[in-house]
């Protein structure tokens, strides 16, 4: 009997995270990060990432994440690393910028020109981001991909 066909993954719409508290996740995440809100009601909120969204889902019961994590690609990993010292979060160790909100969501900061992932120009432009640039290593991987910016 032939295979049937599999559907191919292509990418991410969303992530959610569970939190404790609507109104305090989005005064946490807006003390780290710069954000349009695209929408909430008392049990959940969807922060625009542009053709992305993370949704914050009031309702969290599980411990602390400790492998389990996100990448979240940002324009500026620095700001970020000040933003969290800011706001007194203390990054986990390790090699990377983790850290974890307040109900125990790991989050890993990643910088968007050291990787793979890519933002059409059209996003980018709408999110006001069309000066991000790749660097030389992430330029190479998307090359060898066949999938290299202009």
């Amino acid at each position: 009997m032939p295979e049937s066909k599999k559907a191919r993954a292509v990418g991410f719409n969303h992530v959610a995270l569970e939190v404790g508290d609507i109104e305090a996740a989005l005064a946490f995440y807006a003390r780290i990060i710069a954000f349009e809100l695209r929408s909430k009601s008392d049990t959940a909120a969807f922060i625009d990432l542009g053709d992305q969204f993370i949704a914050l889902q009031k309702g969290r019961t599980q411990p602390a994440d400790e492998g389990r994590h996100f990448g979240l690609v940002v324009d500026d990993k620095e700001a970020v690393r000040k933003a969290l010292t800011d706001a007194g979060v203390e990054p986990l160790p390790g090699p990377f910028l983790d850290f974890l909100d307040p109900w125990g969501n790991r989050i890993e900061i990643v910088g968007y020109a050291n990787v793979q992932f890519t933002k059409a120009p059209n996003v980018l432009r709408g999110m006001g981001l069309a000066h991000l640039s790749k660097n030389e290593t992430a330029i190479k991987e998307l090359t060898d991909k066949g999938m290299a910016p202009n």
